[in-house]
């Protein structure tokens, strides 16, 4: 079908990230749907003038290599972390300003 309006030609622009999102893990963004409803909640705008060609079909893509573990890993391991007990602690101290001397102010008219 032609596209006549902008939200259609935006909404079904979003087919390739949905495309990308079906082949990622559970629990990975989705960011077909934000862009859906962003598109959506636009103003009224005016039709284009002509219509507009389909958009190519997404591209059959391959499916994802397996992980060894089959899910996400940390990649530190084996490291603690603790606080530091009777640190003092040191607030930064800003470097002084040095005093500008001989400057006259620039006054619009």
């Amino acid at each position: 079908m032609p596209y006549k309006n902008p939200t259609e030609l935006l909404v079904d622009a979003t087919k390739l990230p949905a495309a990308i999102e079906a082949k990622l893990p559970a629990g990975a963004p989705k960011l077909s749907t934000t862009l859906v409803n962003i598109a959506t909640k636009l103003p009224k705008v005016p039709d284009f003038p002509m219509e507009l060609p389909d958009l190519p079909a997404p591209p059959e893509l391959p499916e994802l290599p397996a992980s060894p573990g089959a899910e996400l890993r940390r990649y530190v391991t084996g490291v603690e972390v603790a606080p530091v007990v009777g640190a003092a602690v040191v607030a930064p101290t800003p470097a002084p300003v040095p005093a500008r001397r001989g400057l006259v102010p620039f006054v619009y008219e």
